[in-house]
């Protein structure tokens, strides 16, 4: 077995027994992944973050007492650095929109296969974007043909210029939240994967220009 002291450390999140267990014996069979704790429920993730201090949630979507982009945010208001990967059975648009507005990094069916599962925990682990292709497909059909409002390029501007979404709210004196959500209805619109993906886009469409 590789280090596990630079491992990344994963809360499963999931209702479902044989899923968790499924799920752990799967990301500990990895040398750079493991698993810290396990959940059963959104208010067991709220305690287990605190305790575990994990680095990525791989969590399900629907779960009993709390609904998923509601425990995402949560989550994220203990642990705001927190990674939040979702795995799940639903893939309506509805869904997966909630999912990363409220801060998901990443959005997988639960018949992905171990290998993509285990490449997703190591990109949002890694602050990036990772959204099932199929849903990522039709969500940039959808959602792709919206143009960014004026808020939207101002704050695609600050990420251009390497801001981050701290330093964003502080300059345009809106919330964390806030700032985050208009970063990933940027990233929705422009069917981007990243920052540096959908910055790159926007240069490229002439929505921004880095003149400063």
């Amino acid at each position: 077995m590789g280090d596990r002291t630079t491992a990344i450390g994963v809360l499963i999140v999931d209702d479902h027994p044989v899923v968790r267990l499924g799920l752990r014996t799967m990301l500990e069979s990895e040398e750079n992944i493991s698993v810290t704790g396990l959940a059963a429920s959104a208010r067991e993730a709220l305690l287990e973050v605190q305790r575990v201090k994990p680095d990525v949630v791989l969590m399900d979507m629907r779960m009993p007492e709390m609904e998923g982009p509601e425990a995402i945010v949560e989550l994220r208001r203990i642990q705001p650095d927190l990674r939040i990967l979702v795995l799940t059975n639903y893939e309506e648009d509805e869904y997966v929109i909630r999912a990363l507005q409220a801060g998901a990094m990443g959005y997988l069916l639960k018949s992905t296969p171990q290998e993509e599962i285990v490449r997703a925990v190591e990109m949002v682990h890694n602050n990036q974007r990772c959204i099932q292709p199929s849903i990522a497909k039709r969500l940039a059909e959808t959602i792709g043909r919206e143009e960014l409002s004026q808020r939207e390029i101002e704050v695609l501007t600050l990420v251009a210029m390497g801001l981050t979404n701290k330093e964003i709210a502080q300059r345009l004196f809106i919330s964390d939240k806030t700032a985050r959500n208009h970063v990933a209805s940027c990233l929705l619109k422009l069917g981007a994967n990243d920052r540096t993906e959908a910055v790159t886009k926007a240069i490229r469409r002439g929505l921004i220009r880095l003149s400063e």
